[in-house]
């Protein structure tokens, strides 16, 4: 149970409402424990008086048959006052302890969420979502079933078994002693299942792992599974997963379902052997028959709480599996120190000097000795062709990245020195993947900043040139978008992205090639409000289209991860290196 240790600090944290939780199920247990002992006393009330009711004169019969009557009253009355206490400690501890495995659950989930929150890029790239989702969601119930019911019946066993041992040997230790000849057989054979239990919980999990991130996967791409028409190729592959996860299934419920009986046989065979050996003893004048009936109720009490014993190895087995893969998850450490220095605003001077970067997933150089100055206030363009490390140099400003080699300094100190959150705040992100929520239009424009008036948004919107398509919506700007925005097209989605950047009133503006899905008067009209309203801030544009570069202070031209060319569009054309030839190749495709 070592990977379950990580909860111990959710036991303190609840150690109150744990420690009423066992205080009620011992009550509850022993006020169970004292049923038999009155009914013990009852049938030996009952046989001592028919005993009297057949030796006494005819005139007392009587008198015996209404003290009888009255004496069985008060013990059905004990009886019952003891059901009904067992019954209310018995709510108590589910409403302690039950209630208890809910929070530890809820603090579980937001624990692993806010922790992979924190993790960087990279970390996302290596790991499917699919298998995210079954971390956070099937491990974490089968851990619940652990801190709740496992612990709560495991608490009972412990509780209800050491009071009716107590008990058992109180009345007579032989008896008690061949009663529980088979528990150490119990024992053994659940240590024998647990193992197996185990090992196909694991495989069980890490299966199911792998249908979710299947299902995520083909539904998140169903547009070009319907176009390529492979509907059936990957319900195929599904049917044949889904197998396998029934096979994997099918086999820990074969092992489980050996339990029962062996549980059920040994309880019987504890019956017999109370039946057989109390009747010698009672014919040896050592015990009651009331204790006979006494220790058939003891055995029965115990029937649920042995039997429960391979139910709760099971639960634990499977929740140590499950928590061995949430401590994988948490154990992974962000390469990335969110610490630093915050400031109220960034200049926005932006230095790379001699800067390399391999991605660390792939292995890939994206860039290679990238050294270039960026002054306050100006406007750069990046270009060059597909897997140049144009969208590496936006990752590495935001800091998706550490830099392999060099340094990158924002306002004449190490990147790595001011504090993250400060920084990505101060910077409009538009990616190049452009991501919306299923949300209204309103929040997802608003969603760097929180809550805005509408006005602010259809402000912003203009800047964007999206303002009069969205008042064309149904709802206007409470029009709720689909899932990643899929009701809007390509240029819509992309301009609602822009304005979100807008909107937050940044020091830096980053635009990663997000222009490519509008046309050349809405790119013009954009390209406008950054030459007019952020002309005092630092923006960079990723683009493909260098007939809107004209306005910009420098052009940053790269081949290969490497600078190819730099400077103005004036210096680049004079130059007539691969930026001229571009220009040239892209005039001619438009006058066509």
């Amino acid at each position: 149970m070592k990977n379950l240790q990580h909860l111990n600090k959710y036991f303190y944290k609840y150690r109150v409402r744990f420690g009423l939780g066992i205080i009620f199920v011992a009550l509850s247990n022993y006020f169970g424990v004292l049923i038999p002992q009155k009914i013990r006393e009852a049938l030996d009330f009952v046989q001592d008086k028919i005993i009297a009711y057949k030796g006494a004169e005819e005139g007392m019969k009587e008198v015996v048959y209404s003290e009888l009557g009255d004496a069985l009253l008060t013990f059905a009355a004990v009886v019952i006052g003891f059901s009904i206490l067992k019954g209310i400690f018995m709510y108590f501890m589910r409403q302690t302890i039950i209630v208890m495995s809910r929070l530890i659950e809820y603090d579980l989930r937001k624990e692993i969420f806010g922790h992979m929150e924190m993790m960087d890029l990279a970390y996302f790239k290596r790991n499917k979502t699919g298998d995210f989702m079954s971390r956070i969601s099937e491990d974490v119930s089968k851990v619940r079933m652990y801190l709740g019911p496992a612990i709560l019946y495991g608490i009972n066993l412990v509780t209800l078994f050491s009071l009716t041992i107590f008990a058992m040997f109180k009345v007579s230790v032989t008896l008690s002693l061949y009663t529980l000849i088979p528990l150490p057989f119990l024992s053994l054979t659940i240590y024998y299942v647990s193992s197996k239990i185990n090992f196909r919980s694991s495989l069980i999990q890490k299966q199911l792992s792998q249908l979710t991130s299947n299902a995520q996967e083909v539904f998140s791409g169903i547009r070009v599974i319907k176009s390529y028409v492979k509907e059936n190729q990957f319900g195929k592959y599904f049917e044949e997963e889904c197998e396998d996860f029934k096979s994997k299934s099918l086999d820990l419920a074969r092992i489980s379902a050996f339990f029962f009986p062996v549980m059920i046989f040994m309880i019987s065979a504890s019956t017999l052997i109370v039946v057989y050996v109390g009747g010698l003893e009672v014919a040896k004048g050592n015990i009651t028959t009331g204790n006979i009936a006494e220790f058939i109720i003891y055995v029965n009490m115990l029937t649920w709480p042995v039997t429960s014993i391979g139910w709760i190895a099971s639960l634990i087995q499977q929740a140590e599996a499950s928590q061995e893969r949430i401590n994988e998850l948490l154990n992974e450490e962000s390469t990335l120190d969110r610490s630093g220095v915050s400031t109220e605003n960034l200049e926005g001077d932006i230095r790379f000097e001699n800067v390399s970067f391999t991605y660390p997933d792939t292995g890939i150089e994206a860039l290679k000795n990238i050294s270039f100055h960026l002054k306050k206030g100006e406007k750069m363009a990046i270009i060059g062709k597909t897997a140049s490390g144009k969208s590496t140099i936006a990752d590495l400003i935001l800091r998706m990245y550490d830099v392999t080699e060099g340094k990158l300094m924002i306002d004449n100190q190490n990147v790595k020195s001011v504090n993250l959150d400060n920084l990505r705040r101060k910077i409009g992100y538009v990616p190049q993947d452009v991501f919306l929520f299923s949300d209204s239009v309103t929040n997802n424009i608003s969603f760097g900043v929180g809550e805005v008036d509408q006005s602010k948004a259809e402000k912003y919107a203009a800047h964007a040139a999206i303002h009069n398509e969205i008042s064309n919506l149904p709802e206007g700007y409470q029009t709720m978008m689909g899932e990643r925005g899929v009701t809007l097209s390509g240029g819509q989605k992309q301009r609602i992205s822009i304005a979100r950047a807008f909107i937050k009133d940044p020091d830096i503006v980053i635009l990663d090639d997000c222009l490519s899905a509008v046309d050349t008067d809405t790119e013009q009209q954009i390209m406008q409000y950054l030459n007019v309203a952020l002309k005092n801030r630092t923006s960079i544009i990723i683009t493909h289209r260098i007939h809107n570069l004209m306005e910009f202070d420098k052009i940053l031209v790269l081949e290969d991860g490497k600078i190819a060319e730099i400077g103005t569009h004036d210096e680049l054309i004079a130059s007539g290196g691969y930026y001229k030839e571009m220009l040239e190749q892209q005039s001619i495709s438009e006058e066509v």
